[in-house]
């Protein structure tokens, strides 16, 4: 498979052989920020069993929390794309946006001004140092796509969105596709 450069707002598709990684297996990741310091991104598709009411009982939501990877699980960070209700929003690209006011958030998700369209939350984040990420690209771990989502990978289904790439990408990807998560138990 051929993969672009990663660059701050592009997908980290988790290849087919990093089956077995507990933290990444089937991982789609969102790179929030790419430099040569290193970057950072945040699983899109690994929903824990945790509610936004459940971290933070003040709020009365039932938003998702995802996880986000294995660095400062215990860090609650989030995406959306209302920079406008959000102050100190961070771009990332294509109308997404990181962190901001979380006093702001709270008094929107209270008020239900803003709805899981609109924001995704995250235990920890992914993490990579300055040429850590392009030694995982050489050893074929990931696939680097541009986000043809754009803000709307928000509101991206989590469940099937993994298989949805393999399909894409064709030839041996496809039957990677319908392949159990676990091995095991084929």
């Amino acid at each position: 498979m051929i993969s672009i450069k990663p660059k701050k707002g592009h997908l980290l598709i988790a290849e087919p052989s990093i089956i077995g990684d507990t933290s990444f297996n089937r991982s789609i990741i969102l790179l929030a920020d790419h430099t040569d310091e290193g970057s950072i991104g945040f699983i899109l598709n690994k929903p824990l069993e945790y509610t936004i009411n459940d971290l933070i009982p003040e709020l009365n939501a039932s938003f998702k929390v995802y996880n986000g990877g294995p660095v400062e699980q215990d860090n609650l960070y989030f995406i959306h794309k209302i920079p406008d209700l959000i102050p100190n929003s961070v771009e990332i690209s294509l109308g997404i946006y990181w962190g901001g006011d979380f006093n702001k958030v709270a008094e929107l998700i209270s008020h239900n001004l803003i709805n899981e369209k609109n924001i995704r939350f995250f235990l920890g984040y992914s993490g990579w140092d300055n040429q850590q990420l392009q030694n995982e690209l050489q050893t074929n771990s990931w696939i680097v796509t541009r986000n043809i989502y754009k803000d709307a990978i928000i509101e991206k289904d989590y469940k099937s969105f993994w298989k949805e790439k393999m399909i894409e990408f064709g030839g041996e990807y496809t039957i990677w596709s319908n392949a159990p998560e676990d091995p095991t138990f084929n």
